[in-house]
């Protein structure tokens, strides 16, 4: 029987998802302004994607041959469980994929937040805390899944707790890459 407290994780996870696509919502049904405001808006939005499309290019790249050195390192040499590339590569995606949703938001947000606040400042204030509450919501909740998916899983075939441990560190070290390359790009 799975204890009570296991199911924080997921639930805060779910929880955290839904009020983020609520945010989002909210964000997206805001007044875009005037034809000038969104012109500049697609431009910017055009920008940012023509970025993340080079950037995730590059990172693609680099997580393919990590993976390929972790999988040699787990099956060839033995020095690794073979569930760590795995784990890995699952942190860097989730990473990834939150940093899209945060741009695909921020860039549809940022017209909104000069329209409201010509408006007034807390309108303007409200738009851009529900923006970035959607990239900080998307985080923890996706970290937060696949965290539990794997605690789950693992736990499930009774693999041993420093097992465990050490394929549940590979995914935040996949994570932390995404997002070591996204912040150098200059993110």
């Amino acid at each position: 029987m799975i204890p009570a407290i296991w199911y924080v994780a997921p639930l805060g996870a779910i929880t955290a998802l839904i009020f983020a696509f609520i945010f989002y919502l909210g964000v997206k049904k805001e007044d875009p302004g005037n034809a000038q405001m969104q012109k500049i808006a697609k431009y910017v939005r055009e920008g940012a994607f023509a970025y993340l499309k080079q950037q995730y290019k590059g990172v693609g790249i680099f997580f393919l041959i990590a993976f390929i050195i972790f999988n040699i390192m787990a099956h060839v040499l033995h020095v690794l469980h073979w569930l760590i590339p795995w784990a890995f590569l699952t942190g860097g995606f989730f990473s990834g994929l939150a940093g899209w949703i945060g741009m695909n938001t921020a860039t549809l947000a940022s017209n909104r937040t000069a329209q409201g606040a010509s408006v007034s400042l807390n309108k303007g204030l409200k738009v851009a805390f529900r923006a970035g509450g959607v990239m900080g919501l998307v985080v923890v909740g996706l970290a937060l899944i696949d965290i539990s998916i794997w605690f789950y899983a693992l736990n499930y075939f009774n693999f041993p707790l420093h097992t465990i441990t050490v394929i549940m560190l590979s995914f935040g070290m996949g994570a932390s890459t995404q997002a070591l390359f996204a912040r150098l790009g200059g993110g």
